[in-house]
C-alpha cells in the first residue's frame, strides 16, 4: 500500500462504520412507518433505541467527507458537482430526520407525533436511497473528472444506482431489526422481540432477493463493476458477505441476537470492501486512479497525523457511548446515575480490549508514516485493518451487564 492509498483506507473504514451504524439508524426509521398490530409499541421502541446515538452516527459521514476532500480534492470536486442532486436530497432528508425526531420527542403519541413519525420514516427511506444512488453513479463510471462534467440526472438515475439505492434501504431495515430484536430481549419484552425477529428474517429475504436481482442488471449496465465483483478480491468479499448473511439468518432464527449483530455488520463491511476491490485501482472508474487523485505528500502526512490524533480523542468516547447503549444503561427505568460510593472508574475486560484495538490502529498509522519498503508497509496495513475490524467486533458486542440486586446478570 502506498501513502496515496492511506486516505482511501480511512474513507472505506468510515463508510463501513456509517453503513453499519448509520444504516441501522435509518433502518429504525423505516420501522416507524404506519402498519398493523403492535405498531405504536414498535415505533416507540425504535424511537427510544435511536435516542442516544442518532447524532453520533453521522460523525462517520462527516469524517468521510473531510478525508475525501482533503486527500483526493479533484475526485471530491468531481463527485459533489456531478452528484449534486442526490446529495442535496440526502442532506434535506437528514435535516428532516433530525427535526422530526426532536418534534416527536416533544409531541409523544399525539396526532402531531404520529405525523412526525410518518415524515421521519419517509426521510429515513429517501436518504439512504439517495446515498446508495450516488454510490451507484460512482461505481458504474458515470462521474468523470471535472466540475459538473457528468450528467446531473443520468449519473444517479440509472439501473445500477436504483439497485444499490434499494439495497441500501433494505439492508438498513435488516440491520435495525436485528439490533432492535436484541434490545427488546435485553429489556425483557418478548412481544417486541418476536416482532422484530420476524421483521429481521423478512428483511433478510428481501435484501437477498434484491442482491441476486441486481447481478444481471449490473452486468448489463456496469460491466466493469460486475467483472470486479465476480473475480478476485471482489468475488471473495461477495462470498464472505453472503456467508455472513446466511449465518445471521440462522442466528436470528435461533434467537442468538448478540452474535447476529456481529455477523450482520460483517456482511455489510464485506460489501464495502468488495466495492473498493472491484474498482481498484480507480477512484473514479475509468477516469481517475487513486495515485493520480491523491493530494501532495505533505498533505497525506498531515492526514495520517490527524487520523492518529482523532483516533486517540474520538474512539474512546464513541466506544463508551456504544458500550453504554448496548449494555442497557439507557433503557427505560434504569437509574441515570450510580450511587456516589460506586462512582469510581473501573476498567473491565471490554474496556481494555477497546483500548487495545485503538492502540493497534494507532500503531499501524504511525508505522505507515515511517515505513520504507513493502514488508513494512504490509505490517502497517495489517495493523490498520486489524484495529478497525477488532473495534467493529467489540462495538457490536456489549460489555458485561452489571449484576442486578437478585444476583442475575442482564442479557
Amino acid at each position: 500500500m502506498s501513502l496515496a492509498e492511506f486516505p482511501l483506507i480511512l474513507i472505506l473504514a468510515g463508510l463501513a462504520a456509517y453503513a453499519v451504524l448509520g444504516g441501522a439508524d435509518f433502518g429504525a426509521g423505516f420501522w416507524m412507518l404506519p402498519g398493523g398490530g403492535l405498531t405504536q409499541r414498535v415505533r416507540d421502541h425504535a424511537h427510544r433505541a435511536m435516542g442516544p446515538v442518532w447524532e453520533a452516527n453521522h460523525v462517520w459521514l462527516i469524517f468521510v467527507l473531510v478525508i475525501c476532500w482533503t486527500g483526493y480534492p479533484e475526485a471530491f470536486a468531481s463527485i459533489m458537482s456531478t452528484l449534486t442532486v442526490p446529495f442535496f436530497i440526502a442532506a434535506i432528508g437528514i435535516i428532516l430526520r433530525g427535526s422530526t425526531y426532536v418534534l416527536r420527542s416533544a409531541a409523544g403519541t399525539t396526532r402531531m407525533g404520529a405525523a412526525a413519525d410518518v415524515v421521519f420514516a419517509a426521510a429515513s427511506i429517501l436518504t439512504p436511497f439517495m446515498l446508495g444512488a450516488a454510490v451507484g453513479g460512482i461505481a458504474s463510471g458515470r462521474v468523470p473528472v471535472g466540475n459538473a462534467a457528468g450528467d446531473r440526472l443520468t449519473s444517479w438515475l440509472n439501473p445500477t444506482s436504483a439497485m444499490i439505492g434499494g439495497i441500501a434501504v433494505v439492508t438498513g431495515a435488516y440491520l435495525a431489526a436485528v439490533y432492535l430484536a436484541a434490545d427488546a430481549r435485553r429489556v425483557g419484552d418478548p412481544e417486541l422481540e418476536e416482532a422484530f425477529r420476524r421483521r429481521a428474517l423478512g428483511a433478510a429475504v428481501v435484501a437477498g432477493a434484491i442482491a441476486l436481482g441486481a447481478l444481471p442488471v449490473v452486468r448489463e449496465d456496469a460491466p466493469r463493476l460486475y467483472h470486479g465483483l465476480t473475480h478476485g478480491g471482489g468475488l471473495a468479499c461477495v462470498i464472505v458477505s453472503a456467508f455472513a448473511g446466511l449465518v445471521t439468518i440462522g442466528l436470528v432464527w435461533v434467537r442468538r441476537f448478540g452474535l447476529s449483530r456481529v455477523t450482520a455488520a460483517g456482511a455489510v463491511v464485506a460489501i464495502v470492501a468488495g466495492w473498493a476491490l472491484a474498482q481498484k485501482p480507480y477512484l473514479l472508474p475509468t477516469y481517475l486512479t487513486v495515485d493520480d487523485a491523491a493530494a501532495p505528500h505533505a498533505t497525506l502526512i498531515a492526514i495520517v497525523v490527524s487520523a492518529v490524533i482523532a483516533a486517540v480523542l474520538l474512539l474512546p468516547s464513541l466506544s463508551l457511548l456504544y458500550g453504554l447503549l448496548l449494555g442497557g444503561r439507557f433503557d427505560p427505568g434504569r437509574e441515570s446515575a450510580q450511587p456516589a460510593e460506586h462512582a469510581t472508574l473501573r476498567l473491565g475486560r471490554w474496556e481494555v480490549l477497546v483500548g487495545s484495538a485503538a492502540a493497534v490502529f494507532v500503531a499501524g498509522a504511525i508505522l505507515n508514516i515511517f515505513c520504507r519498503n513493502a514488508w513494512q508497509r504490509g505490517i502497517a496495513v495489517a495493523l490498520l485493518l486489524g484495529g478497525i475490524a477488532w473495534g467493529f467486533a467489540l462495538l457490536a458486542v456489549p460489555p458485561e451487564a452489571p449484576e442486578h440486586e437478585d444476583g442475575e446478570r442482564g442479557d
